[in-house]
């Protein structure tokens, strides 16, 4: 199963590290990714495979929410069919 990941707050050392470093803890595979900062203000949106995981969808979006809240970003999970339905013009 494929999910977006977003991630939007305040530019600061560490957001991408420790990041990854909770999706390598739950096996969970980066695809793609892209980042952007403006005037201070950090952008990210990944791509991610959740296939190999060794946690359940509702209980990574738990844990990523609450590793946002320690960094000072907002992070979202969603399954990529619900993002891609969310998103439609």
């Amino acid at each position: 199963m494929r999910i977006v990941i977003t991630i939007i707050g305040e530019d600061r050392v560490g957001i991408v590290a420790k990041v990854s470093t909770v999706l390598a803890e739950h096996n969970v595979n980066i695809l793609d990714i892209n980042q952007n900062i403006m005037n201070g203000f950090f952008n990210m949106v990944m791509i991610a495979d959740m296939g190999g995981a060794s946690i359940a969808l509702k209980e990574f979006q738990q844990v990523l929410k609450a590793e946002g809240t320690s960094l000072g970003v907002e992070i979202k999970v969603q399954h990529e069919d619900i993002f891609k339905i969310m998103h439609r013009i």
